[in-house]
């Protein structure tokens, strides 16, 4: 395999065509986005000249990841606030922020899934936890929801009689306050 220190070497013919040293194959810009997904580390070169064009190509796996799938990672906020640093005296100090940033947000991403881990046990869910915030959310919506309900279950408003209540009423008031108090303690326990 071919390999500079490590890294597999990618070449970039004029024709747009990458070619994978270290497989022997050509390969498309998603099978590169793949390969860092895997972590695999390589550079890009410039098959004519050798120049290294890694940080180019990236960028262009960028822009093809936020024009196609629908789900962009880069709010339009964010964009502006990083073309405003271009030629600013601080577009020396963004990409090491930056770099910084993401490594912590990494780890904590790490920290979280193990957490959930140890809280949920190994589960095919906790194993390939994409987005642990999409599960806390479901469980606070499934919590707002069953409060919801109870809320209900002791608003004034909720059922307004005409009469005033009897004993009578007020006996099977209560014992239907206790049987929808027992169906919300099912469904807590299922959930």
């Amino acid at each position: 395999m071919a390999k500079n220190e490590g890294e597999i070497v990618i070449k970039k013919y004029a024709n747009r065509r990458l070619y994978n040293t270290g497989t022997s194959t050509y390969v498309t810009l998603e099978d590169l986005a793949k390969m860092v997904k895997k972590g695999e580390e390589f550079i890009v070169q410039d098959a004519k000249t050798g120049e290294d064009i890694t940080h180019s190509v990236l960028t262009q796996i960028i822009f093809e990841q936020e024009s196609k799938t629908g789900n962009t990672l880069l709010p339009i906020s964010f964009l502006r606030q990083l073309i405003s640093y271009y030629g600013d005296q601080m577009q020396m100090v963004v990409p090491t922020f930056l770099e910084h940033s993401m490594h912590s947000f990494s780890e904590q991403q790490a920290q979280m899934r193990e957490q959930m881990t140890r809280a949920l046990g190994e589960t095919p869910l906790t194993k390939n936890l994409q987005a642990p915030i999409q599960l806390m959310e479901e469980q606070v919506r499934r919590n707002t929801e069953v409060f919801r309900q109870a809320m209900q279950m002791f608003s004034p408003f909720g059922a307004q009689q005409a009469a005033p209540p009897s004993k009578k009423s007020d006996s099977k008031d209560i014992e239907d306050l206790k049987e929808q108090l027992r169906s919300l303690q099912s469904r807590l326990d299922s959930l």
